[in-house]
């Protein structure tokens, strides 16, 4: 029998909640910063793309040639089903490929994008390399995480009774650390914890080198629909890292 691959039996429980406005963290605040980071760039390439929510707002905002890479059929169908209701000539243009293995020409984007991707790989070096090969010299990556520091496994606000103290618990962050999580009944998915001098390590090792670091407090649409969360709001879950080739 073969086994049933999550991202693809999950996708639609992703649309529904995460995309067309559903998320007011992707609302809010992270399809805003990836337009920030990434305005004026006119080649982009989308790794991890899903059903292509940032692809379309980059079109819109002026990029002629964008590329979104997914490995899940599901997403990118309905990709370019959302895409042919889009005005105007320019729409993003999809591939199926795992991030490690990169369908894409060496130097020949200008910048590209990882959202709430690599926490899901069992290794995410390779995939850096592959970032790294197809930016041109002065090229810009944009990488969006669940902040490793603060949102690790064991994580959480705690409220003692004992010691009346209320405070933000933070799980064994040095430990790697592999989880199948069921966000929501039903759906299970893979997450992959690792310390951040990882990430940025990896980076360094191919010539990405921070411009900017990012730790955006909850967005308020967040908090209001998420009241227990309330009492956390100076915690972040996300956390951005803007990465530049020398040119």
């Amino acid at each position: 029998m073969t086994a049933v691959d999550p991202w693809e039996a999950n996708s639609g429980w992703w649309q529904d909640g995460f995309t067309e406005g559903a998320d007011p963290e992707y609302e809010e605040q992270i399809v805003p910063l990836a337009r920030h980071w990434l305005r004026g760039y006119d080649r982009i390439l989308d790794v991890g793309c899903g059903e292509g929510q940032i692809a379309r707002r980059l079109v819109v905002d002026g990029a002629r040639h964008v590329v979104g890479v997914d490995p899940t059929w599901a997403q990118l169908t309905i990709a370019r089903e959302r895409d042919a209701g889009c005005q105007g000539d320019v729409r993003p243009v999809y591939a199926r490929s795992v991030a490690e293995h990169l369908p894409i020409a060496s130097d020949s984007c200008d910048a590209a994008l990882a959202c709430l991707v690599f926490e899901h790989m069992a290794d995410h070096r390779p995939a850096i390399a592959e970032v790294a090969r197809v930016l041109r010299p002065g090229g810009r990556f944009v990488f969006f995480l669940n902040h490793p520091m603060l949102q690790c496994p064991g994580s959480g606000w705690v409220i003692d009774h004992i010691l009346e103290e209320e405070y933000w618990r933070i799980g064994p962050y040095l430990i790697e650390d592999v989880t199948m999580e069921e966000l929501a009944p039903g759906v299970v998915l893979p997450f992959v914890h690792r310390p951040l001098s990882q990430y940025v390590n990896a980076l360094a090792a191919h010539g990405l080198f921070l411009v900017h670091m990012g730790e955006p407090a909850p967005p308020a649409g967040f908090i209001a629909r998420a009241v227990e969360y309330a009492d956390a709001a100076t915690i972040p879950r996300l956390l951005l890292l803007v990465a530049e080739l020398p040119k």
